[in-house]
């Protein structure tokens, strides 16, 4: 694990924009595991990282195209060098942190600017890594985008008025909104490690690589309870979610996204996003692979509320809204927004009104609009869930504590 000194430009800065030459893959020889592997938890940690940093190779993918010209990141004045956390109780170094939790990338923005950027497990700063369920958080945020554009009209509408197929199914009444929330009612089973649950059969559907299969999936399940009574985490709604984006838009989630976020903001490569069969439809709610300055970059941009050189791309208030808790038909208030997990804090500590993106084997981008940082890691634990030694966002916070005020 080593500090990398960057001299780049503040998102914001249009000025100063550098051309970037075409992304080479500099792990593009290495051996990777299956997906079946990931998802039973059975890779070696040497096969997790190499697999993670590769997974374009696992299916057929769609670039997400870059523009012609890269906006830098700018150094922070004072870069953080020295952090403990206390987490589960262990007080840890920073490095400590990172190897317990098996991080390969962690970058952190402050107003802006790299106050901190390292990278472990043969990572550097041209290697792309999976995002997994942060994708989630990607393709809610292009429901946003396609809301301000007036594609979509109304996140009360069904999910059937741009996803005419599922009409008939469990999804018929559903709307947009239920979408983004995970509260559709309809049944689903997320266990990972359970080669029966939903969650594998659809896994499965994208395995076959035959058009159409993964949809199918979500179409043939039944009802549970009524819409909107209950909150149930399923990677399968985020397939919804994908299509309803597509069917608004008329392109592909990796279009849209190259062309209202990728292109502007100025990343610095290009990204690529997992398909359900050849040239088919994107798997929305997984299979991104992106740089961690980009990902960073991406954080930023949503903690800005959408905006890009005085340019509005998503509604105003979006950005507290997706983060913010939401509440069901019961009455019951649920710990996730929409396709955000907000961070469980009491109110006047350091991670109150924090949000992130998430996804298994420990990737993450925690904004903290309060104090205006971003952090963004990247890991490679074995297991999908309840791979992390220590909490990360113990250390999130205690990285947040030390540059306040700054």
């Amino acid at each position: 694990m080593r500090w990398l000194p960057i001299a780049l430009l503040s998102l914001g800065a249009c000025a100063g924009r550098q051309r970037q030459p075409a992304w080479v893959n500099p792990h593009a020889g290495e051996a990777i595991g299956t997906v079946r592997e990931m998802y039973d938890g059975r890779l070696t940690p040497a096969l997790a990282a190499t697999t993670f940093r590769n997974i374009d190779r696992l299916f057929p993918s769609r670039i997400i195209e870059r523009g012609p010209t890269v906006t830098p990141l700018m150094p922070a004045s004072a870069p953080l060098t020295d952090l403990t956390c206390s987490s589960r109780g262990q007080v840890v170094t920073l490095d400590e942190y990172m190897r317990l939790n098996r991080v390969s990338g962690l970058l952190m923005l402050k107003n802006g600017r790299v106050t901190l950027e390292r990278y472990a497990l043969g990572a550097t700063p041209e290697t792309h890594w999976m995002s997994m369920s942060v994708a989630k958080s990607i393709t809610s945020t292009l429901i946003g985008v396609a809301l301000h554009d007036g594609k979509i009209s109304s996140l009360e509408d069904p999910v059937t008025k741009y996803v005419p197929s599922l009409a008939g199914s469990a999804y018929e009444g559903v709307t947009v909104r239920q979408i983004l929330m995970m509260s559709s009612g309809v049944k689903w089973n997320e266990t990972y490690t359970d080669p029966s649950s939903d969650r594998r059969r659809l896994l499965e559907a994208q395995i076959v690589q035959t058009p159409g299969a993964a949809l199918a999936v979500m179409a043939s399940l039944p009802r549970a309870v009524a819409a909107g009574s209950t909150f149930n985490y399923s990677t399968g709604e985020t397939l919804i979610a994908g299509e309803v984006v597509r069917g608004a838009v008329g392109t592909s989630l990796s279009a849209y996204l190259s062309e209202k976020i990728w292109k502007p903001v100025g990343m610095q490569s290009d990204a690529s996003w997992w398909l359900d069969s050849p040239d088919g439809h994107e798997i929305a709610g997984s299979g991104i692979s992106a740089s961690l300055r980009d990902y960073a970059r991406f954080g930023q941009f949503f903690m800005t509320g959408g905006m890009i050189a005085g340019r509005r791309l998503l509604p105003e208030g979006w950005m507290v809204d997706a983060g913010s808790p939401k509440t069901l038909t019961t009455g019951r208030t649920v710990q996730y927004g929409y396709m955000w997990w907000p961070v469980e804090a009491p109110a006047g500590t350091v991670n109150a009104n924090a949000f992130s993106a998430q996804g298994i084997f420990g990737q993450s981008i925690y904004l903290n609009p309060r104090e205006q940082v971003v952090i963004v890691q990247l890991a490679a634990q074995t297991r999908p869930v309840d791979g992390e030694v220590l909490t990360a966002e113990d250390c999130f916070g205690a990285m947040v504590e030390l540059v306040r005020g700054r």
